[in-house]
């Protein structure tokens, strides 16, 4: 008898275990750790490190795997999450021709992806996937009513030859248009590519009144320095995957000036009281720059942060109707992000819907400016 009472609470307290590892929430981060985009996918995994253990009241685990930038590596970091660790939502990557094809894995295993950069997909093929950063298009909005102000008449254009340099020129050339701003000329290079002297020269002979360079991380400031370097003396406008203090450890005095579009957190303590990010951004600068030093606060630390405060809202919600690691609790967490409506976060207000995965509407792009090596929020 006192064998089969030993048994019989083993069984239970067996139970109990997987009972409770049942209900721990799986969530797989691709981050590029490595490669290109690496200036960009290290905060993101810093960012990462500031969540809690805890997701509405149940264990989250975690697990970070290195992307390197590479499109095959990302889907297989993908395939690893949800045939491997069976997790309840991808996150990643910051790199854009990597979380594109990702998003190809989220729809196909009906799972969730928090894709940290602004993929561009066709109709349909983003059901599972919502963009955590501001489109293409709202950022490129900012810019172009900032050029407006400033008399910009003439651009060039310098950036990827991949999805998301393309994506720009889509989102820039009608907004250019509709402004009354021509577009003189449109190159494009590698993210590896080490020199850009044949498009700057080209470029810096037309002379527009303004340059739009496409690039990310440290990466953005070698187009920059190269037009400088052919005598180029306009404006230079960079976009929101240029937003860390890369472009100014490596372009030193040749970015002073330079217009750069981003989400509102990198200048949350030059907002007006009213922004309702602003709360959100100052406390995040605050406890990041704690850990890893003042003046490093970025866009992409804050993408990764602004993940958890959205699961942290829908968790619970998906949680009444499922249990975690379960297809039915993967559709909940959908739908409750759905249906979360308008949400501050550190970037501005996500109100993402049935409808519409892009998060961030017209309006919560911001522009700063590089001004003696800090940046600077424009009016």
């Amino acid at each position: 008898m006192k064998q089969l009472l030993k048994h019989t609470l083993a069984a239970a307290v067996a139970a109990t275990l997987t009972g409770a590892a049942w209900a721990d929430i799986t969530i797989g981060v691709s981050a590029s750790l490595t490669g290109p985009a690496s200036g960009l996918g290290i905060p993101v995994a810093n960012g990462v490190k500031m969540w809690p253990p805890t997701i509405g009241g149940e264990k989250v685990n975690v697990i970070v795997l290195d992307d390197a930038t590479d499109p095959t590596k990302g889907v297989q970091n993908a395939r690893r999450f949800v045939n491997q660790d069976k997790v309840d939502v991808i996150v990643g990557s910051v790199a854009t021709p990597v979380a594109i094809p990702m998003a190809e894995v989220a729809i196909e295993s009906n799972t969730v992806q928090l894709a940290l950069s602004p993929i561009g997909l066709p109709p349909g093929k983003d059901a599972w996937s919502f963009r955590m950063p501001q489109s293409n298009g709202v950022m490129a909005e900012a810019m172009v009513e900032h050029m407006k102000k400033q008399g910009v008449k003439s651009v060039g254009f310098l950036g990827y030859t991949d999805a998301y340099g393309e994506q720009w020129l889509l989102a820039l050339n009608p907004l250019l248009e509709k402004a009354g701003i021509k577009m003189v000329g449109a190159e494009r290079f590698a993210r590896s590519d080490t020199s850009v002297t044949a498009q700057a020269l080209k470029l810096a002979s037309l002379n527009p009144d303004a340059m739009v360079v496409v690039a990310s991380g440290s990466g953005a400031a070698m187009p920059q320095l190269g037009l400088v370097e052919r005598g180029y003396k306009g404006k230079f406008y960079q976009t929101h995957a240029a937003a860390t203090r890369d472009l100014m450890r490596v372009g030193g005095k040749a970015v002073e000036g330079t217009f750069v579009t981003t989400g509102p957190v990198v200048v949350a303590e030059q907002l007006p009281n009213s922004h309702p990010s602003k709360a959100l951004g100052v406390k995040f600068n605050a406890d990041y720059e704690k850990i890893h030093g003042a003046g490093l606060r970025n866009q992409f630390a804050a993408h990764s942060y602004d993940a958890y405060l959205l699961l942290d809202k829908v968790v619970p919600v998906a949680l009444k109707k499922a249990k975690p690691g379960t297809p039915e609790f993967r559709a909940a967490l959908k739908d409750a992000i759905e249906a979360e409506g308008a949400m501050p976060v550190t970037h501005g207000v996500l109100d993402f819907t049935a409808t519409d995965h892009w998060g961030f509407k017209t309006g919560s792009g911001v522009v700063m400016k590089v001004v003696n090596g800090d940046w600077k929020l424009e009016n």
